[in-house]
């Protein structure tokens, strides 16, 4: 070590000599404070170990239900690059600041609040291409700089992997626990251990798992057909030791419901579970 150290030697530490060490700290914080407009109880992280499985579908559907038992929801759209949020509630509109640097978030007319990039940009249609540190500094502002009010669950949808955003939420929200969403395929073993195994890392509690498209019920005779093919997410979870949420079908109600802006039009008792966890915490 160098000469000026007071600690040369492994042995010849005091309590005195050493109080300005990094080994004396305990581990830092990157938690970031709310602001003082906003008063928010629980943050809900929604992940998945890959893309294409639904988050986005998942994290309205609990905040609607949510909502519609009475709860102040929100909703933090940090898939920067691939937002779809707005849309599925009808939102177009540019959110606003104010003189004191803050933003508003879009408020929908059944009272869901929703911050997302394409509330802040001219045309929803241009391309986000901002390299990584940038796009973990908007989620952060997202959560510290805007006036969110009093919100008794804040759902984060979250890009898919494992990747500076989950990361950066992870460190610098208060997140409560995670829902992982996944879909029946063979590979459902990885991608719901990928996110498992980041939530350990990082001190998360993982609240359950959520499996989409798990089936498609014929219209005509009800019978419920396995597109993806035979769900492993029973075996999974129970290996986990994590709760199975739900198990969502394949409804084109859904996705129309959805194009149309009308998201909170949608009746989802597939997640009552879900809803009993949340109310738990």
């Amino acid at each position: 070590m160098p000469e000026n150290s007071s600690c040369s030697s492994a042995g010849s530490c005091s309590k005195s000599s050493c109080e300005g060490c990094a080994s004396n700290k305990g581990p830092q914080s990157f938690l970031v404070e709310q602001n003082k407009f906003s008063n928010i109880k629980h943050v809900i992280g929604v992940v998945s170990g890959k893309g294409g499985v639904g988050k986005s579908f998942v994290t309205s559907s609990l905040a609607v239900n949510m909502a519609k038992k009475g709860y102040k929801v929100g909703i933090l759209d940090a898939d920067i690059t691939g937002p779809s949020i707005p849309k599925m509630f009808g939102a177009h509109d540019q959110v606003l600041g104010d003189e004191n640097g803050m933003m508003h978030p879009y408020e929908t007319k059944e009272g869901i609040k929703l911050i997302s990039v394409n509330l802040l940009m001219d045309n929803e249609e241009d391309p986000v291409i901002w390299r990584g540190p940038v796009i973990a500094g908007v989620v952060k502002q997202f959560w510290n700089e805007t006036v969110w009010g009093d919100i008794d669950y804040l759902f984060v949808d979250m890009p898919p992997g494992t990747g500076d955003v989950p990361l950066t939420v992870f460190q610098s929200l208060p997140v409560d626990g995670i829902v992982i969403v996944t879909s029946p395929q063979e590979l459902v073993n990885m991608i719901v251990k990928k996110a498992y195994n980041m939530a350990g890392l990082m001190h998360v509690p993982v609240l359950g798992v959520v499996e989409n498209f798990s089936y498609l019920k014929c219209p005509d005779c009800g019978k419920e057909i396995k597109l993806f093919g035979e769900s492993n997410i029973d075996a999974t979870a129970k290996e986990l030791g994590v709760e199975v949420l739900g198990k969502l079908p394949l409804d084109p109600a859904y996705a129309q419901t959805a194009d149309k802006g009308e998201f909170y039009s949608i009746e989802n008792d597939y997640l009552a579970k879900a809803s009993e966890v949340l109310e738990n915490l």
